[in-house]
Order: structure tokens, then C-alpha cells, then sequence
């Protein structure tokens, strides 16, 4: 009897990365970032005033009362993010964030079409009721160069 010797070729061991799973987990993540990021608005909608004056360089930073074209109040300050309030809990708001800060200045951002009186109350608001030490108005710089 004749024995066959057979022999077995070992394979050679694959040194691959299956990225397959991967690649999976990256699609699903970009399919949920781009799902989520039209529903994150993290600011009011104001269509500011031009102004050719230039930029205030501060190191604190401020908080920003947002007055829309319907005169609704927002507040961004600290921890709060375009928190719509009414005129008592601004002032509540502001002056505890003044208290807090008391060099960090205070910015009202109206709407272009919102009425100046309205404007005009909210910054007496933060002065004589809140008692900020430095209010002012935002604007967006003039697009074409002054003089």
C-alpha cells in the first residue's frame, strides 16, 4: 500500500483592518449631524444697523439683550442662550449678571425695523433699573470704508 503524503498549505494570516464597521458608524453619525444641525438656531433673528464705527476690544464677555422687530426681549448671557423674558425678569437677569461681572458690558441688538422707543427703553432699563455700568448698542460695521 502506497501512503499519500498530502500537504496542507497554511494560509497566511491577513493583516487587514476590517473598516467596514467603521465606515458604518461614521455614516450614521454624519446622517445625524446633518439631520440635527438645521434645528440648532443659536441666535434671534435681527437684521442689525450698519454703522461705520470700529470694534471694542473687551476681555469679559458680554451679555446681549436681543430686540426683535415685534419688540419681544431675548437675553444671552453666561448660561442663557436667546431666553425670551419680559421686562421684570430682564432687569432681574441683567442686574445679577452685572452684580456678577460688574466690567463686562452689556449690548443691545435691535432689529433695524424695531421701534427706537422701545430701543430707547431697554437701554434706560439696563441703566436705571439694572444698574449696568456699560450699556451700548451692536451694529453691523458698514460695508463700505469710511472716509
Amino acid at each position: 500500500m502506497a501512503v499519500r503524503h498530502t500537504r496542507r498549505r497554511k494560509r497566511a494570516l491577513k493583516a487587514d483592518i476590517n473598516v467596514v464597521p467603521y465606515i458604518d458608524v461614521m455614516l450614521v453619525l454624519l446622517i445625524i449631524f446633518m439631520a440635527t444641525a438645521p434645528l440648532l438656531n443659536l441666535g434671534v433673528n435681527v437684521d442689525l444697523p450698519q454703522s461705520k464705527a470700529s470694534t471694542i476690544k473687551t476681555d469679559t464677555k458680554p451679555a446681549i439683550v436681543s430686540v426683535n422687530a415685534a419688540g419681544e426681549l431675548f437675553l444671552t448671557a453666561d448660561t442663557l442662550r436667546n431666553t425670551p423674558l419680559s421686562r421684570e425678569d430682564l432687569v432681574a437677569q441683567v442686574s445679577a449678571f452685572a452684580k456678577a461681572h460688574p466690567d463686562a458690558p452689556v449690548y443691545v441688538a435691535a432689529d433695524g425695523t424695531a421701534s427706537y422707543q422701545t430701543v430707547y427703553d431697554v437701554l434706560s432699563l439696563l441703566q436705571s433699573e439694572a444698574h449696568v455700568a456699560k450699556a451700548g448698542l451692536m451694529s453691523i460695521p458698514s460695508q463700505t470704508k469710511a472716509p
